[in-house]
């Protein structure tokens, strides 16, 4: 008897969260209509923003894709999180709700190795300081190469609208 109320239990309590995500509104984010992937997508008060890589520094030169028109480690991941910083603003955020970092970093062609002390120079711009004391979880690991010859890093955050 025991046995079958814990287990009636074990059923409503599944039925209940079944219920409850069923409830959140899932809302997508696009960029320009060319891009395959929406730049951010809300799931509830949770926005999930993809993988960013820098703007050129030179946009005329933006066809030759060559690592210098975008520049070394900190300053692609400067780019990239000006990018994250901009998206988030247009939804209400900042970088203080941010809650999750996944940085993708591919080899320095310089030193065969991701360069991780130049994106922490420009992560600690954005996370840990006076004016924006928050700081996410975070994982930072170095991967055989991007989606482009040129690419160095690619952030992936996570943010929460607080309540």
């Amino acid at each position: 008897m025991k046995s079958r109320n814990w287990m009636m239990g074990a059923v409503l309590l599944a039925a209940s969260c079944v219920g409850a995500q069923a409830q959140t509104k899932v809302t997508r984010v696009y960029g320009p209509p060319q891009q395959k992937f929406a730049n951010a997508v809300w799931a509830g008060d949770t926005l999930y923003v993809a993988g960013q890589m820098a703007s050129p520094i030179t946009p005329a030169d933006r066809a030759k894709g060559t690592p210098a028109v975008y520049g070394d480690t900190k300053m692609q991941t400067l780019s990239a999180l000006t990018t994250i910083e901009k998206i988030l603003k247009s939804q209400g955020l900042t970088m203080g709700d941010v809650v999750q970092m996944d940085v993708f970093m591919a080899p320095d062609p310089a030193t065969g190795k991701m360069d991780f002390a130049g994106m922490n120079e420009a992560y600690s711009q954005f996370f840990g300081t006076a004016e924006q004391p928050n700081k996410p979880v975070r994982a930072a690991m170095q991967v055989a190469a991007l989606a482009t010859s040129w690419g160095l890093v690619e952030i992936q955050v996570v943010a929460v609208k607080s309540k």
